[in-house]
């Protein structure tokens, strides 16, 4: 997926004012796998890996992966801040409650 296309989902879900979709909620479970997969691989090739510059540029192209997708999972937390404050989420807990 381009990261023009990436940028394009939250964007345009932040217009409608909704709850994250399915496949938003998928791709961001997705997203925090890969995480955790690109620290262990940044982690060993730093501790076990030659000191090559092939190495290196791999551990940059690592970085580099890690903090897109960082930042794309941040906008997804953001959007759904956003739409359990503006959906019924919050409005669900309050007609329910005893006051």
């Amino acid at each position: 997926m381009s990261p023009e296309a990436v940028h394009q989902i939250p964007q345009t879900r932040e217009e409608e004012s909704s709850r994250p979709s399915a496949i938003e909620f998928e791709m961001a479970y997705r997203a925090r796998v890969a995480i955790d997969r690109i620290k262990f691989a940044i982690k060993h090739t730093e501790q076990f890996g030659q000191r090559t510059d092939q190495i290196r540029d791999a551990g940059l192209q690592l970085l580099d992966a890690l903090l897109r997708l960082e930042m794309v999972d941040r906008r997804f937390q953001e959007h759904s801040r956003v739409g359990s404050v503006n959906g019924d989420g919050g409005n669900a807990r309050k007609a329910g409650s005893r006051a």
